[in-house]
């Protein structure tokens, strides 16, 4: 990890402070177009690291223009730059810390005993150095600042059970639309989340029992929350529950790498 730390800042030394900033994002939707698809049914999506370790030069080029913002440039934007900026820091540099380490078959296999993955310091973000954990639990899900339940559909842990990594960018002027499109997918893949109706209960992924506060902020209840949503869970049937409180069980989290086969 050191050696990826020390890669990293080497790489951005030598890059100067942007005047501007793409704020399309275009180096890494190119990237992502090129390396990650989605699945038969569009639910999920699957990513090409081999490819992305062939094109790492070019994913460089972005880290390095993600890591030229300074602090104050990034206090001059909008909310939703802002918030498109770090999901976008977030998902590259997932990529980076992967295709450092590949293969491998989950990236749980990165850290060690006494660390995990989302803790190391390996990115040179706004004059600082910070882990996955920080970006989005520090910056992302800070309180009073983005408030944004939906972002657990953006940022993306690189396996299988995490929603998808979208084959885009995400960009302020479309960001609502995209974080409601992803929250969509997600919802609508019944091999993650569904409503049983003969059981009356709802089966979702582990995130909702991780961050269920999130979820419950805007929704009163985590089941206000799903019974909102449950023309997705339930493929799109007129299916209302028909308990006020339906029981909720989480499932099994899948860890395996979300890779291209």
């Amino acid at each position: 990890m050191r050696n990826l730390l020390f890669s990293l800042l080497l790489m951005f030394s030598g890059l100067a402070q942007a005047a501007t900033f793409d704020q399309g994002h275009e180096q890494w939707s190119t990237l992502l177009a090129r390396h990650v698809a989605w699945d038969a049914v569009g639910f999920a999506s699957a990513v090409d690291y081999r490819g992305f370790k062939r094109d790492e030069a070019d994913l460089d080029r972005y880290l390095g223009v993600l890591s030229a913002v300074s602090r104050d440039q990034y206090d001059s934007w909008s909310r939703p730059q802002q918030l498109a900026f770090l999901i976008n820091s977030y998902n590259a540099f997932t990529v980076k810390l992967i295709i450092e380490h590949y293969p491998l078959q989950s990236i749980k296999e990165i850290g060690g005993l006494l660390s995990s993955p989302w803790k190391l310091e390996f990115i040179p973000l706004l004059g600082q150095t910070m882990s996955l954990d920080q970006i989005e639990h520090g910056m992302i899900r800070e309180p009073g600042v983005f408030d944004e339940q939906r972002i657990h559909f953006a940022v993306n842990c690189a396996s299988i059970g995490c929603p998808a990594l979208r084959p885009e960018a995400f960009i302020a002027e479309r960001l609502d639309v995209q974080l409601e499109d992803s929250q969509r997918r997600f919802l609508s893949d019944h091999r993650r989340n569904r409503f049983n109706p003969e059981q009356q209960r709802f089966e979702v992924s582990m995130i909702f029992d991780w961050y269920g506060d999130d979820f419950i902020k805007r929704s009163g209840s985590l089941q206000g929350y799903l019974q909102a949503h449950i023309r997705w869970l339930s493929a799109g049937a007129e299916v209302a529950p028909t308990e006020p409180e339906p029981d909720i069980e989480f499932l099994d989290y899948d860890w395996s790498l979300n890779e291209q086969l």
